[in-house]
């Protein structure tokens, strides 16, 4: 059986096709003005590179905070909307069944979820208050340090000093930021301290939930390689980061769409 789960989420929308429980096709897009036409474009273009049809599609589930956009509406026609955080679970648990819990850091938007059996959701925690723990945090900080967002990570890793960073929000960090700049630290140090904030912020999250093995981290960030450490740190424990972590909320919405079909 064929099925197809949709994330549409803050920055990017995300498709994944799934028939008997393997990906046939991956894709993503940015998300334009026209929150509709992004997603209503990506979807085709991705089913037109699996050279099926709308047709042997048997059911389709949306997550995302827009989610509900493509709820019933063509060409997409989603018949039924997950939240993100069983989307979560699912997707994490489908690709590793040990998962006891899952730490999804997106543009937006952070989240902890302890999952229980078959992909269930015994608790979550959600960070929706403000961006400071999650990707636009980081973003953010690359424009005022002048550089790519993409070298965040890197530069983090090759820092050879801690320095705190007080602020938790975006935008006394950003003054906190333009005054090490003026201070002479280097960029290397200043990405490292953003690393370190996030995770303290996403850490301290997670932790009142609880942490237990298997963790998985998934979501954008989770590609970002600065952040890894400084988060092993703050929860003590491995982390594991699966293939296309991006991706994993879009599969949980086509297991389910599956499970639901059957």
């Amino acid at each position: 059986m064929i099925t197809a789960g949709i994330d549409v989420g803050a920055k990017f929308v995300k498709v994944v096709i799934l028939k008997d429980g393997k990906v046939l096709e991956r894709a993503k897009a940015l998300v334009g003005f026209d929150v509709l036409k992004s997603a209503s474009d990506l979807f085709e273009s991705t089913i037109k590179k699996t050279g099926l049809s709308r047709n042997d599609i048997k059911r389709i589930a949306a997550t995302g905070m827009g989610r509900e956009t493509v709820h019933g509406k063509p060409p997409v026609n989603a018949e039924e909307v997950i939240s993100e955080v069983m989307a979560d679970a699912k997707g994490a648990f489908h690709l590793i069944p040990n998962v006891k819990t899952v730490i999804d850091v997106g543009a937006e938007e952070g989240r902890g979820i302890k999952v229980g059996p078959n992909g269930t959701v015994r608790d979550f925690v959600i960070n929706e208050r403000c961006a400071a723990g999650a990707g636009t945090f980081v973003e953010a900080m690359a424009r005022a340090l002048e550089i790519k967002v993409e070298d965040m990570g890197s530069l983090a890793l090759k820092s050879t000093q801690i320095i705190p960073m007080n602020a938790q929000c975006c935008v006394f960090a950003e003054s906190e930021v333009v005054t090490l700049i003026h201070s002479k630290v280097s960029k290397e140090d200043i990405s490292r301290a953003i690393h370190d904030a996030i995770a303290s912020r996403i850490g301290s999250m997670v932790l009142r939930v609880g942490v237990e093995k298997d963790v998985v981290l998934i979501g954008g960030v989770a590609l970002n390689p600065g952040f890894l450490p400084p988060l092993k740190r703050e929860l003590n424990s491995d982390i594991i980061v699966p293939e296309y972590p991006e991706y994993v909320s879009a599969l949980g919405a086509a297991v389910i769409a599956s499970e639901h079909k059957e």
